[in-house]
């Protein structure tokens, strides 16, 4: 029923930890699809050891350094599921939840949801974002309302469907477009329901991740960030943000441009 999509890079040091997690699953009804994007340390002998022993399918795809976002774009179009819960290979589960999200899916009305969303938590167990005051019964919002509701990372599983449809737009030169950019997107295509009280997924903020170093990444990959930031400004209903965006767009055009010239 459910893919767990993982796109890695050199995380040869975390990837026993999210592998754990899995194994320790109350339900085993998924498959494990990771996309490695050119590691160059231990992660293709680990990944091979798991392929042999895990007691749930493991397909491995590999393709030259590419950025997050086109691992995901292949590991969507190679999803053997009709849902895909996107986990990190630094991060992990709680051990239900596959359990639960084969659960909600059972329940929601497939024709018109192509989302659900869960609250991440530091590994500690510290809520990533803020609590908030919900009904145990799933809340409809957009992306872009759950990032300003929540106000922290959230984790999400798509139908594959939309996924697919939705790729993550390349750039020549550039490694990362945000996320956000495609869930808005996928947001479009129907409801997603947010479980605001609900945490399945572990994380951490490493050294090297993307959260840490947002201004390097902005300036390696200006026209990705481009491209949401001019899409959020229609988004945004507040007039702060859509002048944040915009101040945004021409910070971008400004690395673009520099870019080009160095």
């Amino acid at each position: 029923m459910i893919t767990i999509l993982t796109p890695t890079y050199n995380r040869a040091t975390t990837l026993p930890r999210l592998y754990e997690s899995l194994c320790a699953q109350t339900c085993k009804d998924f498959e494990w699809l990771i996309v490695d994007d050119g590691s160059h340390d231990d992660t293709q002998r680990l990944l091979l050891e798991y392929s042999k022993a895990a007691p749930f399918k493991i397909h491995v795809l590999y393709q030259a350094n590419s950025g997050k976002h086109v691992a995901l774009n292949v590991g969507a179009r190679n999803a053997g599921a009709p849902w895909v819960f996107i986990v990190d290979s630094d991060d992990s589960l709680v051990s239900s939840a596959v359990e639960c999200v084969v659960e909600a899916v059972s329940k929601v009305d497939t024709d018109n949801v192509v989302g659900l969303c869960y609250r991440k938590a530091y590994f500690d167990m510290r809520l990533v974002g803020r609590d908030v005051e919900c009904s145990d019964f799933p809340v409809v919002m957009t992306p872009t309302e759950a990032g300003h509701f929540f106000k922290g990372d959230l984790a999400y599983i798509f139908k594959t469907e939309a996924l697919r449809m939705h790729s993550f737009p390349v750039f020549s030169g550039e490694r990362f477009v945000p996320e956000l950019y495609i869930w808005n997107k996928i947001g479009d295509e129907g409801n997603i329901h947010y479980f605001a009280n609900t945490i399945l997924y572990l994380c951490d903020y490493l050294e090297d991740g993307y959260s840490k170093n947002f201004s390097s990444n902005l300036r390696r990959n200006p026209k990705g960030f481009l491209t949401f930031y001019w899409a959020q400004i229609a988004r945004e209903n507040k007039l702060l943000f859509k002048a944040k965006y915009l101040l945004r767009s021409v910070q971008c055009y400004f690395y673009a441009l520099l870019n080009r010239f160095s």
